[in-house]
């Protein structure tokens, strides 16, 4: 009988992996037709918010601000050149020794465009999660770090504290003290657990 069974066992085999298989696969379809429909009704909401929602208009003043950011970029890399070549002309510097610095200069513009998008995604970000939490009568968060072991000393010292949206904390930035609330600042990736009122 044991026997019997394990063979009518093993003659199901490919049977109930083509089951498995359909299973797993409808419920894969239906996961991405989910995923597709609450990724197009967040679109739809952020479109909505940024045209009637208070926070809208912090949006609309940060994109102008990110304009004006990532338009200073080129302006810095020319003045950086016309530096470069009057120095170089001042001190009799050979040709090719100012056309490596100038090509120097490039890099120092790709690292300022990084810089500009990572910390403008995170202050955007910090900012709409404060103006969001305000909205609704929050009046202070949590700071939370990423936890990794590149966060600065400042801001590990911040961690799990709480503080009031209008007062923003002194931070220790490479021996200096700055206010300003987490995701605030040049490429930090911290972020502000709001605290929302019962």
């Amino acid at each position: 009988m044991t026997d019997v069974l394990r063979r009518y066992a093993e003659a199901l085999n490919a049977w109930a992996e083509a089951t498995a298989l359909r299973m797993l696969t409808d419920v894969d379809r239906s996961d991405r037709q989910q995923w597709a429909s609450i990724s197009a009704e967040m679109s739809h909401e952020i479109q909505r918010e940024i045209a009637s929602a208070p926070t809208g208009e912090l949006l609309k003043q940060r994109l102008a601000e990110q304009v004006t950011l990532i338009k200073s970029i080129p302006l810095d890399a020319a003045q950086r050149v016309h530096e470069l070549t009057i120095k170089g002309l001042e001190s009799s510097t050979r040709g090719d020794d100012i056309v490596q610095a100038i090509m120097a200069s490039g890099d120092v513009a790709k690292s300022r465009a990084v810089l500009i998008a990572r910390t403008e995604v995170a202050r955007t970000s910090s900012l709409l999660t404060q103006s969001r939490a305000e909205y609704i009568g929050s009046t202070q968060y949590i700071w939370r770090t990423s936890g990794d072991s590149d966060v600065r000393p400042g801001h590990k010292a911040m961690n799990g504290k709480v503080f009031a949206w209008a007062d923003p904390p002194e931070v220790e930035e490479n021996g200096r003290y700055m206010r300003h609330h987490p995701g605030q600042i040049w490429n930090c990736r911290c972020f502000p657990e709001p605290i929302i009122p019962e």
